[in-house]
């Protein structure tokens, strides 16, 4: 065996926990991590930990709308992003300079569990190294597996967020919030997902043809046959179609990059006649650009729990089980709907300063 591969299956071997505490360490000691970011000491300051620069582009949008609606409700704090790739850099530099009004805020998202545990554990990261700061975790999906693995890191998370005493957990649908509850002893509320709060419906364009936007991952539910079938209906009802997903795999992004990306995929979705996606921000970004779509479920309950915060768009229909024989009736029960008036949801977080503090 080669020694490279050797090495290489080594590194494997070590936990990921042991390589971030190894890599924190290894900033601490570097003199390049110090001015980093810019933060400004004279004002008063929110952070988002774990901001998106990945090529997620629900993941994005949620950081958009995050810093969009700090901005909005503390005009009088500097709003500054810690991307996820400069999770330790942010907290090493931070922890010098930080304030004990500063607020900080983790980005929501599907990501408190099992399945992409990395995030989480930057995030109990975060949570450990400012215990005297106000911590908001926006609103997430939790899903810890039933696995021995799963459990372990369930029971790590309990006690690491139970050390906080100014940590306040927000749910973005009920079956999170009741897990939440459950196992948690932390302040917990209850909010949709915070990019329902944009309103992306105007200007208003001619819409023409569909929009394909299927998940390739783990979290897939729908089959390789039943997709066939979804693609060659579409072929056959419309003149024009495109696939068109809201993983677009750049890693590294700049804020200029994401925007331009967000903004490309909401005009793409205003100027179709149909979406057809089981991706949740597929479904949240054709509600708030106010786009008809079809929308299937994933393999957990994200999509099912936060379609009833938008249940009462017309234009969104969601299918629970997939039956080829009523795909035709749903399409055309959409292309027939007027447009609606109510898109975004920025009402449910009219008292967010005073429910987290």
């Amino acid at each position: 065996m080669e020694k490279s591969s050797l090495i290489a299956q080594l590194k494997n071997k070590i936990p990921f926990e042991t390589k971030v505490q190894f890599q924190l360490r290894k900033i601490k000691c570097s003199s390049e991590q110090n001015n980093y970011f810019n933060f400004n000491a004279k004002e008063q300051r929110i952070f988002i930990f774990l901001a998106a620069d990945y090529g997620n582009l629900g993941d994005v949008a949620i950081t958009y709308a995050q810093h969009r609606f700090l901005s909005n409700q503390y005009p009088e704090h500097q709003v500054v992003e810690i991307p996820i790739s400069k999770t330790l850099k942010g907290i090493i530099q931070l922890k010098k300079v930080i304030h004990k009004d500063d607020i900080i805020t983790t980005v929501g998202g599907g990501n408190t569990g099992d399945m992409y545990y990395q995030i989480e554990y930057f995030r109990q990261l975060v949570i450990q190294n400012f215990p005297n700061n106000p911590i908001i975790s926006f609103p997430q999906t939790i899903d810890f597996s039933n696995t021995e693995k799963g459990k372990k890191r369930l029971q790590k998370a309990i006690s690491v967020y139970a050390e906080h005493p100014k940590l306040t957990l927000i749910a973005r649908e009920l079956k999170s919030y009741h897990y939440y509850k459950k196992y948690f002893k932390n302040k917990v509320l209850l909010l949709p997902d915070i990019v329902t709060t944009l309103d992306r419906s105007k200007p208003e364009y001619e819409r023409n043809g569909a929009i394909i936007c299927l998940r390739k991952d783990k979290e897939r539910k729908l089959s390789e046959q039943q997709e066939t079938e979804l693609t060659n209906y579409v072929k056959e009802r419309f003149k024009k179609f495109q696939y068109y997903d809201t993983h677009i795999g750049d890693q590294g992004m700049t804020m200029r990059d994401k925007i331009t990306a967000l903004f490309k995929i909401w005009d793409a979705f205003k100027r179709t006649e149909l979406v057809i996606t089981d991706r949740l921000h597929g479904m949240i970004f054709c509600h708030i650009t106010n786009t008809p779509a079809l929308v299937f479920l994933n393999n957990n309950h994200k999509i099912e729990q936060s379609y009833k915060w938008i249940a009462h768009n017309p234009r969104i229909k969601l299918v629970k089980k997939y039956h080829v024989g009523d795909i035709a009736t749903k399409i055309n029960q959409l292309s027939q709907l007027p447009e609606t008036n109510k898109i975004s949801l920025v009402s449910a977080y009219n008292n967010f300063k005073s429910m987290v503090e």
